[in-house]
């Protein structure tokens, strides 16, 4: 346990979670850590939690408020570890994570991040799992194959330049690993690890409903030499993402609902049809 490990919390009026998240990260059994907690603006009384914290581990850094990557970029700056764990304000990892992720990067020098299975939680209860594939640029030209909260070397996050502070709404971290993956991998531990709340207005939800589209397009067209040098893996995903819609299309005209609606519905064609006809 030579290496120094810093686990990295933004916080963003997360007054509610965050000292679950920050328990999480100091009962880590790795033992030579620091945290550092970024408040990226918070109100009043998440910042008033966040200045009651006193333990000689944990630096805490105000900012006005800049958004996630920001955050997280800020709070890697002021670690002095070798080895960066970033964690959000509410989520949480099983406590042997950090020991478990560092042996891998000690043996791995092709390694930039570590990642694990995760389970999705409201209040106490596990609603479903996720396993991430990891692994090298492949896995990452359309879909993040990673969870965002992982363990990363310092020096990687140095080298393809942090996290694109550009990015406010969403998907900060798919880019991020693109960038990542395009000169080492991924690695998974094939363990649940990894505890993400699910929120009613999460940012991860809010960005899948509202700005898909547009981020997609941001990413797409900053990586352009990247998809045109994956031309034809960039074809056959939207071939095979057409057929899916095409699939999903017939299997809700399938069920009962549609077919009720469509009878429901078919008086009112008629009427419409006999009305075109008189024009």
């Amino acid at each position: 346990m030579s290496q120094k490990l810093s686990i990295v919390i933004p916080c963003y009026n997360d007054e509610e979670y965050v000292l679950d998240a920050l328990e999480s990260a100091l009962k880590q059994s790795y033992k030579n850590k620091e945290v550092v907690i970024v408040n990226d603006g918070s109100n009043i009384s998440t910042t008033k939690l966040l200045n009651s914290i006193d333990n000689d581990l944990v630096k805490i850094i105000h900012q006005e408020n800049k958004g996630l990557s920001s955050a997280r970029n800020t709070g890697i700056k002021e670690a002095s570890g070798e080895y960066i764990m970033l964690l959000d304000s509410d989520d949480k990892f099983e406590y042997s994570f950090a020991e478990k992720a560092i042996v891998v990067l000690n043996k791995n020098e092709d390694v930039g991040a570590v990642t694990c299975w995760g389970k999705r939680f409201i209040d106490d209860k596990i609603i479903n799992t996720f396993k991430p594939k990891g692994g090298g640029i492949n896995n990452f030209l359309f879909q993040n194959s990673s969870i965002g909260t992982s363990m990363l070397r310092k020096s990687c996050w140095e080298e393809i330049g942090g996290y694109d502070e550009s990015m406010r709404k969403g998907y900060e971290d798919w880019e991020f690993y693109i960038r990542l993956t395009q000169k080492w991998n991924v690695h998974v531990l094939k363990e649940y690890l990894f505890n993400y709340r699910q929120r009613e207005l999460s940012m991860r939800i809010n960005a899948i409903d509202n700005h898909d589209v547009t981020i997609k397009k941001y990413i797409y067209t900053k990586h352009k030499d990247l998809y045109i040098e994956n031309y034809y893996e960039l074809v056959d995903h939207f071939l095979a993402e057409n057929q899916r819609i095409k699939k999903e299309l017939k299997k809700q005209k399938n069920k009962i609902e549609f077919k009720i609606g469509w009878f429901c519905l078919k008086p009112f064609r008629f009427v419409k049809n006999i009305l075109n006809v008189r024009k």
